[in-house]
């Protein structure tokens, strides 16, 4: 939405590989869910006291051979996808999308799974903030300008927050199998500065965008993730039992929404009011 937003407003959207590029992305999404789903399984994450969303290897309602194999059609479906996306943006998109399909299973999967290892927060900010808009961006316009990269910064703050909840939800049950989550490894106090941290820079990336790229004032719309975002805050920082936690994944992906809305609303609205 963003990086096809900043195109459109640049003059340079090209609504076919856009489309693509969406579809993409939400079958690598799946793809990492079911990799998830079927490693942690594997590695004795999902324990019966886990606390988060009913996983349906573990509770065995689909016998992970089949998640396994859901996962890899599912990848093959985005490599079918990524090539033509590569007719389009050349080796640029080969790089992209071969890293792209491989983290999705190194995330939980592989010799050093990112997630074991306190890398989880890092691949969400570049890979579903960074990359998802400046790559967008790319396959419309065949260039990566420094705006599409920090456009991108303010979405992958706030995919990130969600995964600080999720892993401060899950922080024992990590703990006691070894998943070595940044929650894990630094406690509940630096993730709660963290998510506090990651919000007030999703909203200060409109403010640079205006002064340093020019763009339109209506991309302070952007802000309307502000309630959401205050709320999830708010709960993260006085929540007493993981289960406490739960609603707040919703609140925090709420808040991402409304702020690639805003964004987004802003860009279409300025160069079709020529403002």
């Amino acid at each position: 939405m963003l990086g096809t937003a900043l195109a459109f407003w640049r003059d340079t959207a090209a609504w076919l590989p856009a489309f693509a590029a969406l579809v993409g992305a939400l079958l690598i999404q799946i793809a990492t869910n079911f990799a998830n789903d079927y490693y942690d399984h594997e590695r004795g994450a999902d324990t019966p006291d886990r606390v988060g969303p009913t996983r349906v290897t573990s509770a065995g309602l689909v016998p992970p051979h089949v998640v396994k194999r859901a996962m890899l059609l599912t990848l093959l479906a985005a490599l079918l996808v990524g090539t033509y996306l590569v007719s389009v943006g050349g080796w640029p998109i080969v790089v992209i999308g071969l890293v792209s399909l491989g983290l999705a299973v190194a995330y939980t999967g592989g010799p050093y799974p990112l997630a074991y290892n306190g890398l989880g927060d890092v691949f969400v900010f570049v890979f579903f903030g960074l990359i998802a808009v400046a790559g967008t961006f790319y396959v419309q316009a065949l260039s990566f300008p420094l705006e599409a990269w920090w456009l991108g910064a303010g979405a992958g703050a706030l995919s990130t927050a969600i995964l600080v909840v999720n892993n401060l939800r899950d922080r024992d049950t990590d703990a006691r199998v070894g998943k070595r989550t940044l929650a894990v490894r630094l406690g509940v106090r630096a993730m709660q500065i963290e998510y506090a941290g990651l919000i007030v820079f999703a909203l200060i990336v409109p403010l640079v965008g205006i002064a340093a790229f020019g763009w339109p004032w209506p991309v302070l719309l952007g802000w309307l993730a502000l309630g959401r975002a205050l709320t999830g805050w708010w709960r993260v920082r006085n929540f007493e039992q993981p289960r406490d936690l739960l609603p707040v994944l919703g609140i925090t992906a709420a808040a991402l929404l409304h702020y690639a809305l805003g964004m987004a609303g802003g860009f279409a609205a300025a160069r079709l009011l020529s403002l």
